[in-house]
């Protein structure tokens, strides 16, 4: 078996190259078994520390499309290893895999421009979300010259959940209920104007914060849009409105509830 941080030799030009950035090994090990597993990928490194990563990449830059990088190294910062992965290595993409939940962090790494952000302990099938997302988006920039908008928001799906095969509803996130998503569509779609989260609870018979928590995933999802307004005491709040495709969310039959 070839040493951890020695690459193996030359990947399909099929294949995308992935180095791994991990100093516990046993972690490495698991996510090196997951990617040889995933069509289309191959690792080409395994680093445990900074040192070792700058060395591997002088010598094979040119194989790796991608990176998981953990924040925590013996000898490096992980986000300032990212900065310096960013100015040297402009054709790759980087993935923190990290056990590091401070908002600072995340908040930084994303300003990095990194294409995901992984927390420890990563669940496969989150892996391989991310994986997929960065087969399409590398396949569908390699396929054209130019891209119009509708091109490029299709290539940028990663900032929406997939749909599921056959155009099913989509799947949701731990503490959204498909019925009451549906009834907060449906008290957006009734609405002669955008609504406050108290106004979507009365609608729908729950709670301002249930309210509130449902308006703000279909805001991530893009399929609301939040904007200030100002309520009877002059305060500015969030008032929601639809602007995107309301039927994957739905619950079948549309009738919705709570």
């Amino acid at each position: 078996m070839p040493h951890p941080g020695h690459p193996p030799s030359s990947p399909p030009s099929r294949d995308y190259g992935i180095l791994i950035i991990e100093d516990d090994f046993r972690i490495a090990e698991i996510h090196r078994a997951f990617i040889e597993q995933s069509e289309g990928f191959r690792v080409v490194g395994m680093a445990r520390s900074g040192a070792e990563a700058r060395e591997l990449l002088a010598q094979h830059a040119d194989m790796t499309q991608l990176v998981l990088l953990d924040a925590y190294l013996p000898d490096v910062e992980g986000l300032e290893l990212l900065w310096e992965l960013r100015r040297d290595h402009l054709h790759m993409d980087i993935v923190m895999v990290t056990a590091a939940r401070e908002v600072e962090t995340i908040a930084e790494a994303l300003r990095g421009g990194v294409f995901d952000y992984l927390i420890k302990p990563t669940e496969a099938s989150r892996m391989a979300q991310m994986l997929a997302r960065f087969r399409r988006e590398r396949a569908a920039l390699a396929s054209r010259g130019e891209m119009n908008q509708e091109e490029l928001d299709q290539a940028l799906a990663r900032l929406r959940p997939q749909q599921a095969p056959g155009g099913c509803a989509r799947s949701l996130p731990k503490g959204i209920d498909r019925l009451t998503l549906t009834a907060v569509i449906r008290a957006l779609e009734g609405a002669t104007s955008p609504l406050t989260a108290m106004q979507a609870a009365r609608t729908i018979g729950a709670s301002r914060s249930t309210a509130r928590r449902y308006l703000e995933f279909l805001v991530s999802v893009q399929v609301a849009a939040a904007e200030l307004g100002y309520g009877d005491v002059g305060r500015p709040e969030r008032r929601y409105r639809l602007v995107g495709d309301v039927a994957p969310w739905l619950e079948e039959g549309g009738t919705g509830g709570v």
